[in-house]
């Protein structure tokens, strides 16, 4: 992370879309826009030239470039050539096969583009930061249990996950839920193991994919 603003890339098919998060973002002292791009492909050639912070990524480009290219190969593609640089992806798209696709191809965050500014805000300093974030909308309520039940997780558990979904840290956690920091550290170490995760981003990633959350 630079020491000055978050250096961003906007990657979106419609200009009108790039020019409005152009004025949202910039509208923030700590965020800064380096560079647009209207499709994934140059999204891609754009980030391994200006090495943002933060790429902000749709999900679907419209027509799509020459290799018909969309996001979440994006995503792919930069994990690959860029590693260490975050995307966020911000869409209209909240469906759970979206997700867990965006999810699972390395992305740190999902954000709808109809939401308060305030959850993108949120989701691009949180990737910077190395923290997963997803919008509440897309966590929603919690839905089902593991069906193996000597790997369920608690409905305590589920809380936290959630909670990590939308990026708090474990001090924030405590708070939400009026627990202490190391209740929180006991959850979170139960969880892992429960869902067979090394990380917060994985934990999430694997909870979405088994319907503990609710995506719909």
């Amino acid at each position: 992370m630079t020491a000055g603003p978050l250096r961003l890339l906007i990657a979106d098919d419609h200009a009108v879309v790039r020019a409005g998060l152009r004025a949202l973002l910039e509208g923030e002292p700590d965020l800064a826009v380096a560079g647009e791009a209207g499709s994934a492909e140059e999204a891609v050639r754009l980030t391994a030239a200006l090495l943002p912070d933060v790429v902000l990524m749709d999900l679907r480009f419209g027509a799509g470039g020459a290799a018909g290219m969309d996001g979440v190969a994006a995503v792919c593609r930069l994990a690959a050539e860029t590693p260490g640089i975050p995307v966020v992806m911000l869409t209209s798209y909240s469906g759970r096969a979206d997700v867990v696709r965006a999810l699972e191809a390395g992305a740190r965050g999902y954000v709808l583009k109809a939401g308060p500014p305030e959850e993108l805000f949120r989701a691009v300093r949180g990737a910077a930061a190395g923290a997963l974030g997803l919008a509440p909308e897309i966590v929603g309520g919690l839905v089902g249990q593991v069906e193996d039940p000597r790997r369920e997780l608690s409905g305590r558990e589920v809380e936290v996950v959630r909670l990590l979904a939308e990026g708090l840290g474990n001090r924030a956690i405590a708070e939400a839920l009026f627990l202490s920091e190391a209740t929180v550290k006991t959850h979170l170490v139960r969880v892992y193991r429960k869902l067979g995760a090394e990380n917060r981003a994985a934990a999430v990633t694997e909870a979405v994919r088994r319907g503990l959350l609710d995506l719909a």
